[in-house]
Parts: C-alpha cells; sequence; structure tokens
C-alpha cells in the first residue's frame, strides 16, 4: 500500500498535535462560574479555568457569626500568605467562651451578645438564655455574610460553608437556636442527639428552611462548597476502626478509633444533602458537597451520588488510598491536637497532598479577635504561625507549578528509598513529584522505575523554600537513580522527563 505525501503529512501533524496536547494539558476550561471537580481528574478542582488544590492553615470557624472577629482583615492577611481557603460555621452551632477544655482564644465561642445567627433573636429566656425567631430572618447576618463572600471571592480564597455541627456537649445545646428551650417556634424538647436525625420533630422543617435559604443566598457566589455537618460521629458514634496497635476498641476515646456516623445520622445528612441539590435546580449555580465522614483513616463503605468532596479530620495519607476510587475530591478538613509546634503539621500536608488529596486545613490558632492578622500566641491543643502558613504557600506554589490534571498517586515507581518514606505523584511516564521523610539518615538515594531517557530533577526545602540546583540524570536500565541529601529530614522532589 502506498502512502499519499498529503495524507501521511496530514496524519503526522495531527499526531504531533495530540502529543502537544497530552504534554502540555492545554485544554481551555472557561474562566468562570462556581468551584467544581476537574473534568479531567476529578480528584482536584478547577476554578477560574485552572486546576487547583485548597491549602489553609486558617481560624476556628467563627469568623462570620463572632462580630468581635474582623473578617476583613482576616481575610487580607490570609491571601497575603498564601493561602487560598477557609471554613465558616454559620450560626447553627457555636460554643461558650472560657470552657476549661477549650482553646484560650476561640473565635467559635463569641460573648453571649456578639453572636450573629442566622434568625433573629426576639427576648431573653429563663436563666438569661437568648431566644430566636426560628421564622424570622436576621437581615444584618446575610449582610455580614455576603459582605464576606464577596471578599473572599475578590482575593480567590474558597470557604467551606458548614451548615451544621455535632452538639458534643448538653452545655452547647443549652445556646444552640435549634434547642426548642432557645426559641419561640417549637414547644416539644428534643435530645440533642436526635436533633440531626429524622426523628427529630418539628425542627426538621425549621432545618430545611434554613438550608433553603442558605442556598438561595449563596447562590450568586463562586467560591465556596456546602459541608453538610461537622464531625457528624461524635453525636452519633459507630467505632469501626482501631488506629493503633492493639485489638480492643476504647469506647469513650476518639483519640484511639476511627467512629462512623450511624445509620440514623446519614439519614439526615442525605436529606439536607438533597434540599441542597433540589434548591439549586431552580437557580443559576450549582455548587459542590461535602460530607464529613471520620478521623483519621478508614474506607468509607458507601458515598451518596451528591456529595463530590469526601472529608477527614486529623487524616492519614491512607484516606486518601482506601477510598480514591470513588474518584471524588478527598480532603484533610481539620488539623491539630498534635502539639504547637509547626512541623507536624507542615509534614502531614505534604505528606497528604503528595498521597493524592486535593483538600487541606489545618486548625490555625494564631487568629483570635485582636490578632486577625494571625500574629497570635495561643494555648490550644494545635498549632499555627505566620512561619507554618509560609511553608504551606509552599506546598501550594509546588502543587500548582505540576500539571495537577495529569497526576495521581504512584505506588508502583518506586524501585528503591533505604531510609525514606516516599509519597509519590505521577502522570506514569515523564511527570514525577515527590516528598521525603527520612528516618534515620540525612542521606540517600531515591531509585525510580521510569524507563530509559534524561531527568530534569529539581528539589525543594518544604522547610525554607529554596530550590536545589537542577540536574540532568541518565535513567540506565529502565531506572532512575537519584542522590540526595535531607540534613531536615525532609524533601520535595520534582523531575521531568526532557
Amino acid at each position: 500500500m502506498k502512502w499519499n505525501p498529503a495524507i501521511l503529512l496530514l496524519c503526522l501533524c495531527l499526531a504531533a498535535c495530540q502529543s502537544s496536547h497530552e504534554l502540555t494539558g492545554s485544554t481551555e476550561f472557561p474562566e468562570t462560574g462556581p468551584l467544581r471537580l476537574h473534568p479531567n481528574n476529578s480528584h482536584y478542582f478547577l476554578y477560574r479555568g485552572q486546576p487547583l488544590a485548597l491549602i489553609t492553615a486558617a481560624e476556628h470557624y467563627g469568623a462570620l457569626l463572632n462580630l468581635d472577629f474582623d473578617y476583613r482583615k482576616y481575610l487580607e492577611s490570609l491571601a497575603g500568605d498564601g493561602m487560598n481557603y477557609t471554613r465558616i460555621f454559620t450560626g447553627t452551632y457555636f460554643e461558650i467562651p472560657g470552657e476549661s477544655f477549650s482553646i484560650r482564644y476561640n473565635t467559635l465561642a463569641p460573648q453571649p451578645d456578639r453572636v450573629i445567627t442566622p434568625w433573629q433573636s426576639v427576648e431573653n429566656g429563663a436563666q438569661g438564655r437568648t431566644r430566636y425567631d426560628l421564622n424570622a430572618w436576621n437581615p444584618a447576618y446575610f449582610e455580614r455574610l455576603k459582605d464576606l463572600m464577596a471578599l473572599a471571592q475578590s482575593l480567590d480564597i474558597i470557604v467551606e460553608v458548614t451548615l451544621f455541627s455535632s452538639i458534643y456537649r448538653d452545655e452547647h445545646w443549652d445556646i444552640s437556636p435549634q434547642n426548642p428551650d432557645n426559641n419561640i417556634n417549637m414547644a416539644q424538647p428534643i435530645d440533642r442527639r436526635r436533633a440531626q436525625t429524622l426523628d427529630n420533630g418539628e425542627l426538621l422543617n425549621y432545618q430545611t428552611n434554613y438550608v433553603r435559604k442558605m442556598v438561595q443566598e449563596l447562590n450568586e457566589y463562586d467560591n465556596f462548597f456546602f459541608e453538610i455537618q461537622n464531625e457528624p460521629w461524635a453525636d452519633h458514634p459507630e467505632a469501626v476502626y482501631n488506629i493503633v496497635n492493639k485489638e480492643e476498641l476504647k469506647k469513650n476515646d476518639w483519640t484511639y478509633k476511627a467512629d462512623f456516623a450511624t445509620a440514623a445520622s446519614l439519614d439526615w445528612q442525605e436529606k439536607m444533602a438533597e434540599i441542597i441539590t433540589e434548591t439549586e435546580n431552580d437557580l443559576p449555580k450549582r455548587h459542590l458537597i461535602a460530607q464529613n465522614y471520620t478521623n483519621y483513616r478508614a474506607p468509607i463503605p458507601a458515598v451518596s451520588e451528591k456529595i463530590s468532596i469526601i472529608n477527614f479530620h486529623y487524616a492519614w495519607p491512607e484516606a486518601v488510598s482506601w477510598n480514591y476510587h470513588y474518584d471524588k475530591v478527598i480532603g484533610f478538613d481539620e488539623s491539630g491536637f498534635a502539639g504547637p509546634d509547626d512541623q507536624v503539621y507542615r509534614r502531614q500536608a505534604w505528606q497528604f497532598m503528595l498521597s493524592g488529596g486535593g483538600l487541606f486545613n489545618h486548625l490555625d490558632y494564631s487568629f483570635y479577635v485582636g490578632k486577625e492578622d494571625g500574629s497570635g500566641n495561643n494555648e490550644a491543643p494545635g498549632g499555627g504561625s505566620k512561619t507554618l502558613r509560609s511553608q504551606l504557600n509552599i506546598l501550594s506554589t509546588f502543587l500548582h507549578s505540576l500539571p495537577l490534571e495529569r497526576l495521581s498517586p504512584d505506588h508502583t515507581s518506586v524501585k528503591r528509598s533505604a531510609g525514606l518514606i516516599p509519597y509519590l505523584l505521577s502522570d506514569g511516564r515523564e511527570q514525577y513529584a515527590v516528598f521525603l521523610r527520612a528516618i534515620g539518615t540525612d542521606r540517600s538515594e531515591l531509585v525510580l522505575r521510569t524507563g530509559n531517557g534524561t531527568f530534569q530533577i529539581e528539589t525543594v526545602d518544604p522547610i525554607s523554600g529554596s530550590y536545589g540546583p537542577t540536574r540532568e540524570i541518565e535513567a540506565v536500565g529502565g531506572s532512575l537513580r537519584i542522590p540526595l541529601e535531607l540534613p531536615d529530614g525532609e524533601l520535595a522532589v520534582r523531575i521531568i522527563k526532557k
């Protein structure tokens, strides 16, 4: 068979164009519209036409509901530190100032007369309690909400809007607007553990109205996603997995085990997700929904089709690998309870994100009333500092220099990494991104199965952000051997085939 030269030339051009497209990831996407899952890799987001991972160290969720907190200064400081994400609670749950178990300066625990909620307060009840009218929306609240959202959008900060939270203690229920004792709308008492189930009497109707109202008020903004409920397993624990090297599960020790929420909680969460999606069907924009499943790590047995983001707290990298098959963003939605030092949270972030996570949120206690620039020194069960935020910005810059839409966790390319724990993303051909934890050594060799070719190697110090000299190394016999020095016990490496 003879080839027509013109046809042959056309085929070669088409092949070259396809190859160029694959290498550069040059698909163009609209630069407007709400945050969504990336069409080419749903483990990351698409926003403003670009692939996006969310990385932050943010305040303790009270920026909206605490009237004493200057959210404008906070958001501008967050953006100035290179963070692209924050999380807000919306007023269905808040905490008590000065609780002995809590942090010294807690943005989620405003003074009683400095809380703002979606509902109007109408009178003081017994024992000085504020009472609310769940049929009367609070215009000042929605004005504050929209101002916060508009500023965040102008700063390219994504907001996680958490609609509900577990109600951890009777004392928290005693101040909740959802408690019949604290509103003029319900007469029958409700146990706090039933409040966020379908067996909650009249409250379900008010919850439904509230969710619809929030969806309607927020629909105009692009820069957010909903989360249904924070830590739902705390109200309805169902121990499923032991995270330590023992067989028995400690019933009342949350640091010992991963709990799932019960079926009653999951049914209620599905109802709330249904309200969001049904309400948005009649509105111009569609927004993503996150569900918070458990602490640490566990294989999730089922995920609703309405859910796009699978959130863990205090997450381990296995939370990603065990749930990656869902093809959704997997989030490390809250860190903390690991001491005040930056190192542990910096390493958590690198390990999780280089395992294929799409979202990391460090609970940063250096933000509080009067220290909205994040310069505070707080007594708290976790850390946070401007230094840590600068280090998380190094991670964000590193990740966003990569073609995220082409990368996935790579568990097979590492051939040898003596004394190193590798966390690796790759496209399986010519792009590799590695975070290395050194154990008992400050130098080693990373050997990757790459196939033959010449590779450009660039190292990044996760602490200082400094780049080492670019090297070119030839892979021989299908293996790429990279000698490395890790004086601080951690190193990031970017590897590109020439």
